[in-house]
C-alpha cells in the first residue's frame, strides 16, 4: 500500500511540473505589444515641447516660441525674456498632470546666461501650462527660466 501511495505522490508532482511548464512555455511563446497609453503620450509629446521650446530660447529663435505657444502664451513669454549674449538651459521634467484639455509639465530647470561678460546661474522648478492639440505653451508659472536672467 505504501508503494502504490508513493507511485500516486510521484505521477501527481510529475503531471504538477508538467502542467506548470506547460502555461510557462505558453505565456513566453507569444510576444505581445502592449498600447501606449494615451496619457503615455501626451507625456512624451510635452516633454517634446519642452525641448523645442528650450533650444529655440537658447537659439533665440522667436518663430519656433511662437508656433509652440498659445497667442496668450507667446505675449507672457516674449513679454518675459531678457536679453542674453549666450545661455545654457536644461530642463529635467518631474511629473505630468493631467486634466481635462490641460497638462501642467513640472519641470526642475538650471541655466547660464553670459550678458556683457557676465555670468549668471539659476536653477528652479516651473510649471508649463499647456493645451490645445497639438500642445502648446499657454503660461509658466512659479520660477519661470525664460526670465532670467534678472
Amino acid at each position: 500500500m505504501y508503494k502504490h501511495f508513493a507511485n500516486s505522490l510521484i505521477l501527481i508532482f510529475a503531471l504538477l511540473i508538467f502542467v506548470s511548464g506547460s502555461f510557462f512555455l505558453l505565456s513566453c511563446g507569444k510576444k505581445q505589444m502592449k498600447k501606449v497609453s494615451d496619457e503615455s503620450m501626451i507625456a512624451q509629446q510635452a516633454f517634446q515641447l519642452a525641448e523645442t521650446l528650450r533650444h529655440a530660447y537658447v537659439k533665440n529663435d522667436r518663430a519656433t516660441l511662437q508656433e509652440n505657444s498659445t497667442k496668450d502664451g507667446y505675449r507672457e513669454l516674449i513679454g518675459a525674456l531678457k536679453r542674453f549674449d549666450e545661455a545654457e538651459l536644461t530642463f529635467t521634467p518631474r511629473w505630468v498632470e493631467i486634466e481635462d484639455s490641460m497638462v501642467y509639465l513640472n519641470v526642475a530647470w538650471k541655466g547660464t546666461w553670459i550678458v556683457a561678460g557676465k555670468k549668471f546661474e539659476e536653477r528652479g522648478m516651473a510649471i508649463f501650462v499647456l493645451e490645445e492639440n497639438p500642445l502648446k505653451l499657454s503660461r509658466v508659472l512659479r520660477a519661470n527660466p525664460f526670465r532670467q536672467p534678472e
